[in-house]
Formats: structure tokens, sequence, C-alpha cells
């Protein structure tokens, strides 16, 4: 079993900036850690992932903006958000894969950001 815990969402103006944290307690290996975006009336979309190697993987729209950080044996990844936009206010949701194939999601935490 895997579950992920999540913080750092909130309330910013546009050009801020926000940090998001995803820690899981996992009986598995994790292979794979990210983050994942669902806006109002929008499809769930990648943000940005990260491997236990190190590999990362970016949105066109954060890229430049956004940094994903850890996701190593501590099973701790964050998302650092600079210059954020209106357009990326959603709900976020940390995602974790396993050595075994299996996918599990964080419960979400919201973030808000004005113009």
């Amino acid at each position: 079993q895997v579950q992920l815990v999540e913080s750092g969402g909130g309330l910013v103006q546009a050009g801020g900036s926000l940090r998001l944290s995803c820690t899981a307690s996992s009986t598995f290996s994790i292979i794979v850690m990210g983050w994942f975006r669902r806006a109002p009336g929008k499809q769930r979309e990648l943000v940005a992932t990260t491997t236990s190697g190190g590999t990362t993987n970016y949105a066109d729209s954060v890229k430049g903006r956004f940094t994903i950080s850890g996701g190593n044996t501590k099973n701790t990844v964050y998302l650092q958000m600079n210059n954020l936009k209106p357009e990326d206010t959603a709900v976020y949701y940390c995602n974790a894969i396993t050595d075994r194939g299996l996918e599990y999601w964080g419960q979400g935490t919201q973030v808000t950001v004005s113009s």
C-alpha cells in the first residue's frame, strides 16, 4: 500500500510562488513521483514527474516556472512553483507509481492564483 500526504497549497497573487510537498508512506518501492492538476471544467493534466533515477519531465505550460525535486529514496517530492499565473489555478494531486506498476493518488491540494 502507498499513502500520499500533500501540503503547501493556498491562495497567491499572480507572479507569486508556492511550494507543494508530498510524502509517500509505502511498503513498495516507488519509481516515479509527480504532480498532476485539474482546473475547473477541465481534465486532469500532467504537471511534472521525476523518477527515482532523477529524470524529470514537465508540461510545456510550466517549463521554466516550476521545478520538481525529491522523489528519491526518501519518498518525498516537492513542486516549487514560481511566477504563478491565474491559469495555474487548480487542484494539484500527487502521484506515485511503484515498481510493481501500481499507481496511487493523493487527496489533492487547492492552488488559487488571483489576478
